[in-house]
């Protein structure tokens, strides 16, 4: 008999809607699938500005409220991918990165510098967690 794993999007108007043909989140087994987010104010609609710090600030409370959404947390990321228009900014970024991630076992994470974001941001971060 073959197992199959059951999928359920998540949705939440507290991060940033689908500007596309995905979901905020997919939840499939035991685990939460984030697609990327970018640092746009839910509220507004609108992308925040300043430098890739303050830009990652946004992102990390955008996969917060998805996270939450899933009935999870960033206590239970276990992978995280952070992409970066700049690795220049890898430092700022990293900061902002550790004071959400300070105890416990800390996720496994990829940084890559890519040619370009959507909508030229600085920074875009996607996660895998516990369910």
């Amino acid at each position: 008999m073959m197992f199959q794993l059951k999928k359920t999007q998540v949705n939440t108007d507290k991060a940033p809607k689908a500007i596309g043909p995905y979901s905020q989140a997919v939840i499939a087994g035991p685990f939460v699938f984030t697609s990327g987010q970018m640092p746009v104010d839910p509220k507004t609609n609108e992308l925040v500005g300043g430098d890739a710090a303050n830009q990652a600030k946004q992102v990390f409370e955008n996969l917060k409220a998805v996270l939450t959404e899933a009935g999870t947390d960033l206590s239970k990321v276990v992978k995280a991918t952070v992409f970066l228009k700049n690795m220049d900014d890898f430092a700022a970024v990293n900061q902002v990165y550790a004071s959400y991630f300070g105890e416990g076992i800390l996720p496994a994470r990829s940084a890559v510098q890519v040619a370009k974001l959507p909508k030229d941001v600085a920074v875009e971060i996607e996660m895998i967690a516990l369910a």
